[in-house]
């Protein structure tokens, strides 16, 4: 890509495995985080670390300014009230992320990362600070924005290595496991294919091994706006 790619969370558990997959592609790579201390110990050489904050709007722009693509994977937290509260971080976050990028009508492409039963209200999940209903308003910004973008949702996460056979499913009716790693790489591989945008879907492992051919897995998914039926 021309420009940077921004990843907001990319010194955590998945981010910085999503950093890792995009230096290897050459690309220019800058990390928006909160803790600079987080980023010395774990992000690989070549990203350059921006300390801001997604609640924080006015911290976004520097960073965020003509990005070529965003991956959103935000921690959620779980508190019911607070600035660690969901709905600050992965739905006002979201909609933070989106403005900043977007200032002088840049159009990057956005990958988010939601979680399984986004749209499940009665799930026990969502005693934790409404993280469901939040996920859910911070997918339907990304969706309402304009820009290009894929949700994707990753079933239970893992550190298990990664590479087993990768099962995408549409309709947030599954159930399972999948490995960070795999997460990542479909995070990647959505910014190079055309036939992930517009696309909301699941993500999750299951037995053997087999190279995932991403065009063909993303070609066979619907569209967000495609009826059903």
């Amino acid at each position: 890509m021309d420009s940077p790619v921004v990843v907001l969370g990319g010194a955590g558990r998945l981010g910085r495995l999503i950093v890792q997959r995009l230096l290897d592609r050459s690309e220019q790579v800058r990390v928006v985080g909160r803790s600079v201390q987080s980023a010395r110990r774990s992000l690989p050489p070549g990203a350059v670390f921006h300390r801001a904050d997604v609640r924080e709007p006015e911290s976004l722009g520097e960073p965020l300014a003509r990005s070529a693509a965003l991956v959103y994977c935000v921690e959620p937290g779980t508190d019911d009230s607070g600035p660690d509260r969901p709905e600050t971080t992965v739905h006002q976050g979201v909609l933070h992320a989106l403005a900043a990028a977007t200032q002088g009508g840049n159009r990057p492409r956005v990958v988010l990362v939601s979680q399984i039963h986004a749209t499940h209200r009665t799930h026990p999940l969502n005693a934790y600070g409404r993280v469901l209903d939040w996920r859910l308003a911070g997918e339907e910004a990304v969706r309402s924005s304009g820009l290009p973008y894929t949700v994707v949702r990753p079933g239970w996460l893992t550190d298990l290595p990664g590479g087993a056979r990768v099962r995408l499913e549409q309709g947030d009716r599954g159930f399972g496991q999948v490995a960070r790693e795999d997460v990542a790489e479909a995070c990647v591989q959505a910014l190079y294919h055309r036939a992930a945008d517009g696309v909301t879907f699941e993500i999750f492992n299951e037995p053997g091994f087999a190279a995932t051919r991403w065009p063909e897995a993303f070609a066979a998914l619907l569209g967000d706006r495609t009826p059903v039926g």
